[in-house]
């Protein structure tokens, strides 16, 4: 990372461990409510940690490049133990870890390029335990949408740090950055957001992974809409993405089935209906996309159905 990436990293990490030790006040509170909501529909476990730091952000040296910042929902029953206190290190994580694994043309070690954050840093053994909680407890219902609210402003400058200050060249037309050294001929190898193609994930991507909570009226749409504001007037916002979720090989899922699709179509833009995935239309010409620049085109159809832009 250059230094001022590094830097702005490092106050982001500074500031989050901070204000979970400050929201962990809660954790008597938060744990009778964690259990009741569990007792419901899951198996009986030990909870050890009601508001979980990443501990994988401790790990991060300056030496280290980000490629990816991945916003999970919040933290499950893995993540919330205390050997752990890690971000998706259950069968979520698994699969996504995989999946880069597969792909080394993308160039990105899960584990160690890419920053795993959540929409809100309260455990609960599934996500829609949250209303739960809410309903149980005003108290933990405003403690969970102001941490809500931090996590999207303050991931959105993160964000926008690295990727102002990305060391890949200068500022793109499209918003982007285009490399320096590109000349005219190699720009139509630019990809939406002005990277090279083969040059993946420069400048850094966020990528926003399980949406279905994002929708209005959603358990995480006052983080849909902070997140949103935070990136007024950047152009970062252009490398912001949304997807399905890794657990149940959903986001492979839908990804096969936009590939199957443009493969079909010649060379095809993503078009679906609520949850359920249907894709047609034909762009680029019907040229062969790569995997990086499907994976762009899925993420910006999906964020445009939750942001509308």
């Amino acid at each position: 990372m250059l230094r001022s990436q590094f830097k702005a990293f490092v106050e982001f990490r500074d500031e989050f461990r901070s204000r979970v030790a400050e929201w962990s006040k809660y954790a008597s509170a938060l744990e009778t409510l964690q259990k009741t909501a569990a007792q419901k529909d899951t198996p009986d476990y030990p909870i050890e940690t009601t508001v979980v730091y990443n501990r994988a952000l401790d790990d991060v040296s300056a030496q280290d490049e980000i490629k990816l910042i991945v916003i999970g929902d919040n933290p499950g029953k893995d993540e919330q133990l205390s050997i752990n206190n890690r971000y998706l290190v259950g069968q979520s994580g698994k699969i996504a870890d995989g999946f880069f694994r597969r792909n080394p043309e993308l160039q990105t070690d899960f584990r160690k390029n890419v920053v795993i954050l959540n929409k809100t840093p309260v455990h609960t053994a599934k996500t829609h335990h949250l209303r739960s909680l809410q309903k149980a407890n005003p108290e933990i219902a405003k403690l969970i949408e102001i941490s809500q609210l931090w996590m999207a402003e303050h991931t959105a400058k993160l964000h926008r740090a690295l990727w102002e200050n990305g060391a890949s060249g200068k500022r793109g037309t499209s918003g982007g950055f285009v490399p320096t050294g590109v000349n005219d001929g190699e720009r139509g190898l630019l990809d939406t957001v002005g990277t090279k193609i083969g040059e993946c994930f420069d400048p850094p991507q966020l990528w926003l992974v399980g949406y279905a909570e994002l929708k209005e009226k959603g358990i995480f749409a006052p983080y849909r809409d902070a997140l949103k504001a935070a990136y007024a007037g950047s152009d970062a916002w252009k490398s912001v993405f949304v997807y399905q979720h890794f657990s149940m090989n959903r986001f492979l899922i839908d990804l096969k089935a936009y590939q199957k699709n443009c493969a079909a179509d010649g060379g095809g833009e993503a078009v679906s209906g609520g949850d359920k995935t249907a894709y047609n239309g034909t762009v680029n010409g019907g040229e062969n996309a790569s995997l990086a620049r499907d994976l762009e085109k899925l993420g910006e159809y999906h964020r445009k159905e939750i942001f509308g832009e």
